[in-house]
């Protein structure tokens, strides 16, 4: 385990070892060592861009030299098309994608913190132009997506599918309960992560986190999850009867 400052030094020391390599222009700090750093705990990984000039993204991530000699790297696993997932050896793990400037502006992400950059660099470059948002979708679409999830993957348990029940139930379900927690609760402060909306789940809905051990029971109670399930939703939305009977009898 490693402590926050260790994880800070560590990107300041990627900082360094960017601008030594002279064709890198900007490290931008990303989530909880951007500009979420109260959050930063020995949890915590490396997330972060680095941007680098104009032709020559491809050095940078077919060669991770810039990394490597900042401490040996024991894991490496090219997750994306633009940047890796990383494993130090000493425990460090990051995440992370190379841009060219030009580049910045399609690409979605939550406004970071500039770690180094290079003399007379734009930052406006690191500006998010485009955003993702949370699910716009109505209360009514929610329910109906839940229901009718409910109801198929109680059809795959009966056909003997456990395992395409379990995320049918456990996982496509629950995907669209936890957009409905705005509608029961009011969100407790907590840094909200516009790609993700279980991060700080707990933190910011306590009283519906506190019924997910029942909505999530696992791999051998199923109906038992999709019932709890079932049981939320009639008791805080409007929930059409003949669909209700027909899980019930699924999970029966």
């Amino acid at each position: 385990m490693v402590s926050p400052q260790q994880l800070l030094q560590r990107l300041d020391a990627i900082g360094e070892s960017l601008r030594a390599s002279e064709n890198a222009l900007a490290l931008l700090g990303l989530g909880s060592v951007g500009t979420e750093l109260a959050r930063l705990d020995a949890y915590s990984d490396l997330d972060f861009f680095a941007i680098v000039q104009a032709g020559f993204k491809a050095r940078y991530i077919d060669n991770l030299d810039w990394l490597s000699n900042v401490n040996p790297i024991t894991y490496a696993f090219r997750n994306t098309v633009d940047g890796y997932k990383v494993l130090f050896e000493d425990g460090i793990f990051c995440e992370f994608a190379v841009f060219e400037p030009q580049e910045m502006a399609a690409i979605p992400f939550s406004e970071g913190r500039i770690v180094w950059k290079t003399i007379g660099f734009d930052e406006s470059v690191c500006k998010p132009q485009k955003r993702t948002h949370s699910s716009q979708h109505p209360v009514d679409f929610h329910v109906g997506e839940a229901l009718t999830n409910l109801y198929v993957g109680m059809g795959r348990y009966r056909r003997g599918e456990k395992l395409s029940a379990v995320r049918f139930i456990q996982s496509y379900a629950l995907d669209h309960i936890l957009p409905l927690a705005s509608e029961i609760e009011t969100a407790r402060p907590a840094l909200i992560d516009a790609y993700n909306v279980e991060r700080r789940f707990e933190q910011r809905f306590p009283k519906l986190a506190a019924q997910l051990p029942k909505m999530v029971q696992g791999y051998e109670r199923t109906p038992e999850s999709a019932l709890a399930i079932l049981e939320f939703l009639e008791t805080h939305f409007e929930v059409n009867p003949a669909i209700a009977a027909q899980i019930r009898t699924l999970c029966a």
